[in-house]
């Protein structure tokens, strides 16, 4: 027992001149200079980004890309959200895509809903509409569900209100990329 204490002991001195040694050098040690970069970095509010293409099992192209911000001054509100999504659907070379401009954006845990107004598109009359994604990021396997399920394609159906899209039923395709949600924290 006696020789267990000394190696203890004598481990236990080690570590203190060890701990004391370095902080000495570090306090020693010149300060550098603080810059921009260095400064803390704020977290955004809520983000939903990334590209990933659909499953499909008759072969169908449908690809969606996200970058979405809100960012942390704008936390209260989702609707100051900005950004763009990319969305389109191809099958035996014809098909339509999509840009849309955010408007809306919010996040709870893992999932996102994001809506926006269409921009540009090729598809008859969705230039101008309103439409909604939802996104559930579960990291290679995440699943995704977008308002026209339900209210009929772009420029046909009915338009959803701000940040309103359908349950993420879609799976996406494996290997093909990922989405990223930021969850949204707001006091309450």
């Amino acid at each position: 027992m006696k020789r267990r204490t000394k190696i203890v002991v004598l481990g236990s001195a080690l570590l203190l001149t060890a701990g004391a040694a370095s902080a000495a050098t570090a306090s020693d040690a010149p300060r550098q200079r603080e810059t921009a970069s260095d400064a803390p970095r704020h977290r955004e509010a809520a983000a939903l980004t990334g590209t990933a293409k659909l499953y499909r099992s008759a072969g169908d192209d449908i690809t969606f890309s996200f970058d979405a911000h809100l960012a942390a001054k704008d936390k209260a509100d989702p609707m100051k959200a900005t950004g763009t999504f990319r969305f389109s659907h191809y099958l035996n070379g014809s098909g339509a895509r999509a840009e849309v401009q955010v408007d809306c954006l919010v996040t709870g845990g893992k999932v996102a809903v994001v809506s926006g107004v269409i921009t540009e598109s090729d598809l008859p009359g969705a230039e101008g509409k309103r439409v909604g994604v939802t996104v559930h990021d579960l990291g290679r396997h995440d699943r995704l569900g977008y308002s026209w399920a339900s209210t009929g394609r772009p420029g046909e159906g009915d338009e959803p209100p701000k940040c309103v899209s359908s349950a993420p039923f879609e799976k996406v395709k494996k290997g093909t990329g990922d989405f990223n949600v930021v969850p949204w924290q707001p006091e309450l």
